[in-house]
């Protein structure tokens, strides 16, 4: 049996707005992933179901391999159709915060957000929410925040509209939030929520392939590329760093989710620690890390990249060259291990 964890009080509160509204926003984190944007796209379809007008609105782009998602086609994105967005946020009587902490996290779109005077309800599973939301939902050992829109529709006994369209959503977040259940799910109920959801006949083989075992060939030639010649070892550190250019992703004809999955590569590595992932994005470097054990990315990619996460899964942005973010890289690992030489192999830049 799933035990409930959320204060009750504030699973009323939750559904005191809800039923007191009509028009809903449901919003997520800049590039999104599957745990964004399934939990976005499951509450909203069961918010539609219980008559509510129900959007969702994206910093930007969902990546295409998410594009079989059910309605995802519906979602509302800020940097295609600002003006659209923008009157969907502007008229929203209620808006949802899906899967981020800080109003950071949406980029432009949070100004819009802020802009609203009306509720906003977190939900979300990463650490040190701030301070701006009228009711929050978070727990950082979650799984996932499609755990938590789960959990929240448990508790407001709504599980009756979770129908296969938003179980698929929300099994898909959960699958790639934790790597196909093998890590940050050591919780019992992860896995009584999975059976729960795959009842409602969602073919989970069907769902893993479609979500983390299709690529296209442009996608797959970039990350051999990126493996054999750009992931740099610092043995010493027990560290390792994949750094891919804007001419580099040109070369291989880079669309958004293509470098998926690919910071947790030299993981299987079994003296790397901790994985990073440089990428050159138009306006800024995208920063992805992940580790193993207690090496905690979460302060690092906080303290160093304007973001945060997980202990062993978090990302941020850095503002300025490639250059500049490979030295503030091996910056950080001299301030980590300073009796310890850099000394990468494999440097091919």
């Amino acid at each position: 049996m799933i035990q409930p964890i959320i204060d009750q009080q504030v699973i009323n509160k939750v559904q005191r707005l809800i039923n007191g509204v009509k028009s809903i926003a449901i919003t997520c984190h800049m590039s999104p992933d599957g745990d964004a944007v399934g939990s976005s796209l499951a509450l909203c379809h069961v918010l539609r179901r219980l008559g509510k007008d129900a959007v969702v609105v994206t910093p930007d782009m969902v990546p295409r391999s998410l594009l079989f998602l059910p309605d995802v086609r519906g979602v509302i994105t800020f940097t295609q159709t600002e003006a659209r967005a923008r009157r969907a946020i502007e008229t929203a009587q209620l808006i949802f915060c899906l899967d981020y902490n800080s109003l950071h996290r949406i980029d432009k779109l949070g100004q819009v957000v802020m802009s609203n005077s009306c509720p906003r309800i977190l939900i979300d599973h990463h650490t040190e929410p701030e301070q701006m939301f009228d009711v929050m939902v978070s727990f950082p050992d979650a799984s996932s925040t499609c755990e938590l829109v789960y959990r929240v529709l448990m508790q407001m006994q709504l599980l009756r509209l979770v129908d296969r369209w938003a179980a698929q959503c929300l099994l898909t977040g959960m699958m790639t939030d934790t790597g196909n259940f093998s890590y940050n799910c050591e919780d019992p109920d992860v896995y009584e929520i999975q059976a729960s959801l795959m009842r409602r006949k969602v073919g989970r083989q069907t769902l893993f392939n479609m979500a983390m075992n299709t690529f296209s060939a442009d996608s797959i030639r970039l990350q051999g590329y990126a493996l054999s010649q750009k992931m740099r070892l610092y043995h010493e550190q027990h560290a390792s760093l994949i750094v891919l250019s804007a001419d580099e992703l040109k070369l291989f004809n880079y669309k958004r989710g293509d470098s998926e999955g690919l910071v947790n590569k030299p993981l299987a590595i079994p003296e790397v620690r901790w994985s990073v992932f440089l990428r050159e994005d138009p306006d800024y470097i995208k920063v992805s890390c992940r580790s193993v054990g207690d090496f905690d990315v979460d302060q690092i990619c906080k303290k160093y990249f304007n973001g945060g996460g997980h202990v062993n899964a978090a990302g941020g942005e850095f503002y300025g060259s490639i250059e500049q973010a490979v030295s503030t890289f091996e910056q950080i690992l001299i301030e980590l291990f300073p009796d310890c030489e850099i000394n990468p192999d494999n440097d091919k830049n």
